[in-house]
């Protein structure tokens, strides 16, 4: 069991998290939380439990903790389960104790976060479990709630998938709207290249066999596959060989990832991960009055 603090959150999603949690606890808390304030008499100590209902993977712990921390750094709390683990239901994922007023005051922002974050990490989980006999990997896309992106991209990476682009400033996606209003695929591929920076990378957009092909031409990065059939998918693969990475997108869901999959994708990018999450169940329940 580990005291947790914002040490465990990873410094590329670090300075985003804590500012999402000062703006959560700002809006939640407004002028004060009445409620307890008038139930609840002077200043007694307390501890309380975090308790998963439902089985799944555990993401948001380390965020919970910098939650409380944040209303009072002497809150104590303790991790039963690191981020990233298998939980079943039932399991006591964290202990924590200290002022009642704290507990109660920063508990649904904890839960807030905790249960959406491990609501992601459990189906990429799932999603990546499925295709394990393939060499396709998980990819999240920009489809995150505002302002939460830098957990919902986590949440994906605890659960074994990989982040793609964060925003529209650290990698060109060249899509379809990009290329009506360039001219077509070749005008927006080579305008890009003329352009930017060498360290930036290039993906492309292609809906056809014909628009892979000239995409091909060009040294970009990666390739995404967007909405085409398992055969379009399956050849697109076959004639790449392996020469450049390409990403299947499009309406992707549990029924369809293994087919897609075992075309030969390299990844698949799926927005759900993160614009339909189902909340994974816990609780928060005081053990000591």
């Amino acid at each position: 069991m580990t005291d947790t603090t914002t040490g465990l959150i990873p410094d590329k999603y670090l300075s985003e998290v804590v500012q999402t949690i000062k703006t959560a606890l700002t809006e939640d808390l407004g002028s004060g939380d009445i409620t307890t304030l008038w139930t609840v008499s002077g200043d007694p100590q307390t501890s309380a439990q975090l308790i998963a209902k439902e089985s799944g993977i555990v993401a948001g712990l380390s965020v919970a903790a910098a939650v409380f921390k944040q209303l009072d750094t002497r809150i104590e709390f303790l991790q039963h389960f690191k981020d990233g683990q298998s939980i079943k239901s039932g399991a006591v994922l964290a202990t924590v104790s200290g002022s009642a007023k704290t507990l109660l005051a920063g508990e649904r922002t904890a839960l807030n976060f905790i249960q959406r974050m491990s609501g992601i990490a459990s189906l990429t989980h799932k999603l990546m479990r499925a295709i394990s006999h393939t060499k396709c990997k998980i990819l999240d896309t920009r489809k995150t709630v505002p302002g939460l992106r830098s957990l919902d991209k986590w949440s994906v990476a605890l659960g074994g998938g990989e982040n793609h682009r964060h925003g529209l400033f650290d990698m060109v996606l060249i899509k379809e709207n990009h290329i009506a209003m360039a001219g077509g695929i070749t005008v927006a591929i080579e305008s890009v290249l003329n352009q930017r920076p060498a360290q930036i990378a290039i993906e492309v957009e292609v809906k056809n066999l014909q628009e892979l092909e000239l995409a091909l031409n060009y040294p970009i990065q990666q390739i995404m596959l967007d909405n085409m059939s398992l055969e379009d998918m399956a050849e697109a693969c076959g004639r790449v060989a392996g020469r450049i990475p390409l990403e299947a997108s499009g309406n992707v869901n549990a029924s369809n990832i293994v087919s897609i999959a075992e075309t030969g994708v390299d990844y698949i990018s799926i927005g759900a991960l993160t614009h339909s999450v189902k909340a994974l169940d816990i609780s928060l329940l005081i053990t000591s009055p």
